[in-house]
């Protein structure tokens, strides 16, 4: 799909960044051809004057877009959504539309800023697979309850929405932290499917031009 703009867009991306990755999916659900510029923040490529001049708070994502600069993954998406009308991840339905935001708000708003790398060098290295581990399984319960409501093929029912595209980041991080999840059939049913998508195997962290050679490929 072409933008409104002739200029490609671009997303400042981090490879294993869950807010990043959600805002991928959602570029290649929608076919809108994009160009990835990579910030690695291990080395704190994001806190530099440079990249503050394009996100004062220092933080990615950022998607350059119709001449916008847009930031936050959740409004970006729905930002997408509202302007590349097709298809739709936000649904039609008023209380779908609501479980599809709570879903995306638990994860986004209640799990993944408890595992950011900024809050895990806070708690320290003795302590942060404890951390992560904890708040990552204790979300992803509320995640399953939730599911048992809204979900059907997917989140909510049987479209793919927003809400998948912040479940697959989030269960890429609790695959990372060697995170059980026999109790969630819901949660790996979902999974199960949408990784046979093509948006979603493309937007994955192992297919990122700034992923190292030693990680393994997908």
């Amino acid at each position: 799909m072409t933008t409104s703009s002739s200029v490609k867009p671009i997303l400042y991306s981090y490879f294993r960044s869950s807010c990043s990755h959600r805002v991928r999916i959602a570029l290649n659900l929608k076919n809108i051809i994009y160009e990835i510029q990579p910030i690695d923040l291990i080395k704190g490529e994001a806190s530099t004057d440079e990249y503050k001049q394009i996100n004062p708070k220092g933080e990615i994502p950022v998607l350059i877009i119709d001449g916008k600069k847009l930031t936050q993954s959740l409004p970006i998406i729905e930002y997408l959504d509202e302007i590349y009308k097709v298809p739709k991840l936000l649904p039609e339905k008023p209380y779908q539309r609501y479980q599809a935001r709570r879903i995306s708000e638990i994860i986004a708003s209640g799990i993944q800023p408890l595992q950011n790398i900024s809050v895990l060098k806070r708690v320290g290295k003795d302590k942060k697979a404890e951390w992560a581990r904890y708040y990552i399984k204790f979300g992803l319960d509320a995640v399953e309850k939730a599911l048992e409501e809204s979900s059907g093929q997917y989140c909510v029912g049987n479209q793919i929405s927003i809400a998948d595209c912040c479940l697959m980041p989030q269960l890429y991080h609790a695959r990372q932290w060697k995170i059980n999840l026999t109790n969630h059939p819901l949660i790996t049913s979902i999974e199960e499917k949408l990784n046979k998508i093509d948006a979603f195997k493309l937007a994955h962290p192992n297919q990122q031009p700034d992923c190292p050679d030693n990680e393994n490929k997908i």
